[in-house]
């Protein structure tokens, strides 16, 4: 399927089923968020990575419009819903601030893989137990899938959005696999990964991509 949605390009990664909080200051965004909420309509957030939008992104929804301040600023909370590839860019729309794009769905298998999830999710608490954090994922562990514990993983921008990429829930188990065998035994004095693992769930001011530069 293809359709044209308003985007937020953010120098995040969004993956379906998160929930995300975000602090919205840019009066282009506001406008974004306040039409989406009220007409219960999702906005996609495309990933700005090395200065430039890359192809791929997360549709997302507005749950809630937690506070608005008396600026017109608001901290909102969303969820990831799916995956789109942009197809096309549209810089300007007719009376609106914000920007868009003509994107679609590629299929996207998040089927369970109980074992290796098992063993990911065993060598994950592992390493929070070297670094004296606890997460709650939320959820049983028979429940999780790879989008669930991405970002409790230590990944760079980078390297969760090459995650991102990958389409079959076994692919993504297998590049987490990977990533964890390479950090746990650098994990005594990395002190920049805690702080990383510890932001997930605070609301983010996160300025958006400008296409004029």
């Amino acid at each position: 399927m293809i359709n044209f949605i308003p985007i937020f390009p953010l120098n995040t990664v969004v993956y379906p089923g998160e929930h995300l909080n975000l602090h919205i200051f840019e009066t282009r965004y506001r406008q974004l968020i306040t039409e989406c909420f009220k007409e219960k309509k999702p906005f996609g957030i495309p990933v700005v990575l090395d200065k430039g939008l890359a192809e791929m992104g997360t549709l997302v929804s507005v749950t809630a419009i937690v506070k608005t301040y008396d600026d017109g600023k608001m901290d909102i909370q969303t969820r990831g819903i799916r995956i789109f590839n942009i197809l096309e860019i549209v810089k300007e729309i007719p009376e609106k601030l914000y920007s868009g794009a003509i994107v679609n769905y590629p299929p996207n298998d998040e089927s369970r893989h109980t074992v290796m999830m098992r063993n990911t999710l065993k060598t994950i608490r592992k390493m929070h137990g070297l670094l004296q954090i606890t997460k709650d994922f939320k959820k049983p562990d028979e429940e999780l899938v790879s989008y669930d514990i991405a970002h409790h993983a230590g990944l760079s921008l980078k390297e969760e959005y090459e995650l991102l990429q990958l389409l079959k829930e076994n692919q993504r188990l297998e590049y987490l696999k990977r990533h964890l065998k390479k950090v746990m035994p650098m994990i005594g004095g990395i002190e920049n990964l805690k702080e990383k693992i510890k932001l997930n769930g605070h609301f983010r001011e996160l300025k958006g991509f400008n296409f004029d530069l």
